[in-house]
């Protein structure tokens, strides 16, 4: 596509007169923590998904995020982590980054709001309300803590909720996270501070209010017309006029921080810009950021629409604060064309938060193992568009087994897999013609069900309904797998050939518009996808209405070209055991800190095993014996030479996976083991392992075996893996994630340096492995001393006294 080309060429986008410009951006998420699913549904995956389907329809679309970093959040957590806000800042911004990497979040700029452009922009604002006497100052109570000597901002306060039936005790000064309703600290029963725990005192202090009731009349002629014209989800309605109904106030936009903006008046010089007030103009200085020629977006009203995703909570930010703020200036803002809001998304039994560390959050998404493609499908199925929405691995596993194994993965396995039989069985992978194709009944009838469909697919996508979206493509899957079927493609194969031909054209042809549709909500996939097909990814079908895609879609068996060659059909998605399911359950129950605690506890109880493990290697004492001194000390010199000290293993991160060209039941894998060269592997893992388990995983790789040459591929050591009793399940042994690469695992006891290479006529593996084994806590060991790195105990996930080799 267009635009993502350009994306990787590094051209900065701008408005392009006679195209649909779109605007896109997700609520900047706070900086002091990791974000949890509820965040990554509420915010980013969603606008993430517009925008690739904005992509599709061959929009000219910029895509802008970033963290949010000034604020009480960040000086309270700089104050627990003992360090400087700009260094919890540059941590956390990181780990979001990654974390939205590894979700495939298409970004065009993801920034952040503590920069000289943020404060540039935001003061601009700021001088322009103040020529346009939209602000006030006033004299306000804020609570000082006495102990502390300092007043407290909102978020440093905590206290019970004064709403009736909710009496929540621990809601902030800014907002109740149980009730939702926005808060002054002063309304708090029973307030605290939240660095010392004493109760602080009321104390008048000056700060400035931006005038919304003054604002009131430009503001809800913007409502009311925005509303309608731009489809606002109803929840966003409900809550904007909630606000209004209430009454609108004039709202604080000054505290008494050091890290924010600052507000560049003399007598002001030691408070900085409320978080609320500068945070959504982050949207506009992270534009900044992109392109100099940032106006031509944001204040481009009439060329540019502008999308907005967030979660229900700040939904008045961006459809009252935000927008009276730009219209206060008087100058020619974009102002928000859509908003898409979310509820909710709950945690088994609970609530997601980020501040209790409950849920699973985005750094646990990636040890799972899971891909990246399934937690987008699972979270978009379940995206709370209308009311709140429950995650529970139970759920999970059951989407993925039946949705997307056995509805979408079987039918495109079962069609690629059968144009890739050899001739007599199949098609040796030749993608055959199809003259009489709109002739064909069954086929005829199929197109005009797509051609609905993708009526449909188009109209609620322009809405943002995303998750009917979803449903709708997956629809197409469904139909596809009734097409097969009921047209018996296995006897017509033998009966009748050209309607065979017609069905398996045309079935490929529902794969490759399902890589289209389905882009948007699982982009990894499509690749996936695409190679089986043998296409590149710029070749992938676009839904703009310009090139003809669109119409082209709607008789599906004219997608793919006759004689087209296909590539290597493999399965798209893996089974989630039961077994799976109960471990990760286990895993994430409780919050972050008691999984921490955990942790400790079993770190600990490892430490105390080793205490009391005595280790022999061979040096044992003379034990009384009637055996003679020649037979002990025979026994002993083959003890020594047998020492698990000769093995050179190590840590090995797994950088490549790929099938073995000449044996379906090996992979070949490229390993990291801290040389210069990356070591080649060879295993058979195939029926065992899923690709996406191995890649960039930290293992235990044996080193120093001889090369062996299977199947022509030269391997060259041995990634370490554990088996049950009757041999059927296997999981790789796993290093800690800190474990340096290329580090020796190490037997504490056993010293000595490993040989360079094992000789295979001493047989010293063979004697050595039938020692190695996994433990009911799950820990590597070799008889009663566990694999050791720096960073802890090398483990297998779910295989208790298993076999390691």
């Amino acid at each position: 596509m267009e635009d993502e080309n350009e994306r990787e060429k590094g051209r900065k986008k701008v408005p392009v007169d006679g195209k649909r410009n779109v605007l896109i951006t997700s609520a900047l998420p706070y900086v002091n923590n990791v974000p949890h699913l509820g965040n990554i549904i509420g915010s980013v995956l969603s606008a993430d998904v517009f925008a690739r389907y904005c992509r599709l329809r061959g929009y000219n679309v910029l895509y802008i995020c970033g963290t949010d970093e000034y604020g009480t959040a960040t000086e309270t957590k700089a104050m627990e982590d003992n360090c400087s806000p700009q260094q919890i800042c540059d941590k956390y911004h990181k780990i979001h980054k990654e974390v939205y990497n590894w979700f495939n979040i298409s970004f065009d700029e993801f920034g952040r709001t503590s920069t000289p452009q943020q404060t540039e922009v935001c003061q601009s604002i700021f001088k322009k309300l103040m020529e346009n006497n939209w602000l006030s100052e006033n004299t306000m109570q804020q609570l000082y803590c006495e102990k502390c000597e300092r007043f407290l901002a909102d978020r440093l306060v905590e206290g019970i909720c004064p709403t009736l039936d909710c009496n929540y005790d621990s809601a902030r000064g800014d907002q109740c996270e149980k009730c939702g309703k926005l808060l002054n600290p002063t309304e708090l029963k029973d307030p605290r501070c939240k660095i010392c725990k004493s109760n602080p005192q009321i104390r008048d202090t000056e700060h400035l209010f931006l005038e919304l009731p003054l604002l009131k009349e430009k503001l809800e002629e913007y409502i009311n017309n925005m509303s309608i014209a731009g489809c606002w989800s109803q929840n966003a309605i409900q809550a904007t006029y909630a606000w209004l109904k209430e009454g609108l106030r004039s709202r604080c936009i000054t505290r008494d921080l050091k890290w924010g903006v600052p507000v560049p008046l003399e007598k002001y010089k030691n408070k900085v810009f409320y978080v609320w007030f500068d945070a959504p103009i982050g949207y506009i200085s992270i534009t900044a950021c992109y392109t100099s020629e940032w106006e031509k977006w944001w204040k481009n009203p009439e060329n540019v629409e502008l999308y907005q995703f967030m979660g229900k909570d700040n939904v008045p930010f961006h459809t009252v604060m935000f927008p009276s703020t730009l219209i206060g200036t008087g100058e020619n803002w974009t102002l928000m064309k859509s908003i898409s809001v979310t509820e909710y998304l709950n945690y088994e039994a609970g609530k997601f938060s980020k501040s209790k560390g409950v849920g699973v959050f985005g750094n646990d998404v990636k040890d799972t193992k899971i891909p990246a493609e399934v937690w987008r499908y699972y979270l978009l199925t379940n995206r709370p568009e209308v009311s709140d929405t429950l995650f529970t691995w139970v759920d999970l596993q059951a989407k993925l087994n039946t949705e997307l194994l056995n509805n979408l993965g079987n039918f495109i396995n079962r069609v690629l897999s059968f144009i890739a039989k050899a001739p007599g069985l199949g098609y040796g992978s030749v993608i055959p013609d199809a003259p009489a194709a709109e002739s064909h009944y069954l086929t005829k009838e199929l197109a005009n069900k797509i051609s609905e469909y993708l009526e449909q697919y188009i109209e609620v996508m322009e809405k943002v309904k995303l998750k009917q979206g979803l449903k709708i493509g997956m629809s197409i899957s469904s139909e596809g797998n009734g097409y097969l079927q009921e047209s018996q493609f296995w006897k017509l194969y033998k009966e009748d050939q050209a309607s065979c031909s017609v069905v398996m054209r045309t079935s490929v042809g529902l794969v490759f518009l399902l890589s289209c549709l389905l882009e948007p909500f699982m982009p990894s996939f499509c690749l996936k996808v695409l190679k089986q097909l043998n296409l590149p990814p710029e070749k992938r079908l676009s839904l703009c209405d310009e090139n003809g895609d669109l119409e082209r879609a709607r008789k599906p068996w004219e997608l793919m070209p006759a004689g087209h060659k296909i590539g290597t059909p493999e399965p798209l998605f893996n089974e989630l055991r039961d077994e799976d399911v109960e471990f990760f359950r286990e895993k994430f129950s409780g919050s972050q800190a008691d999984r921490i605690v955990k942790a400790e506890a079993e770190a600990k109880k490892m430490t105390e095993k080793l205490k009391e493990t005595k280790i022999s290697d061979g040096n044992e004492k003379k034990q009384k014996s009637s055996k003679c001194e020649s037979e002990v000390q025979r026994k002993k010199s083959c003890e020594s030479k047998a020492s698990i000290s000769r093995l050179d293993i190590r840590v090995g991160l797994i950088k490549e996976v790929r099938k073995h060209p000449d044996a379906d039941s090996l992979y070949v894998k490229e390993v990291d083991v801290g040389e210069v060269a990356i070591r080649t592997v060879v295993s058979g893992l195939v029926k065992h392992v899923p690709r996406e388990e191995m890649l960039n995983q930290k293992v235990c790789v044996l080193c120093n075996l001889k090369p062996a040459t299977m199947r022509g591929v030269k391997s060259q050591a041995m990634v370490l893996t554990a088996s049950d009793e009757s041999g059927t399940k296997v999981e790789l042994v796993e290093a800690p994630h800190s474990a340096s690469v290329g580090e020796r695992v190490t037997f504490p006891g056993f010293e000595g340096q490993p040989d360079h290479v094992l000789n295979p006529k001493k047989k010293m593996w063979e004697t050595l492995k039938a020692d190695l084994h996994t433990d009911t806590e799950l820990f590597a060991f070799y008889k009663d001393v566990p694999f050791t790195t720096s960073a802890g105990v090398c483990k297998v996930k779910s295989i208790s006294n298993g076999v390691i080799s």
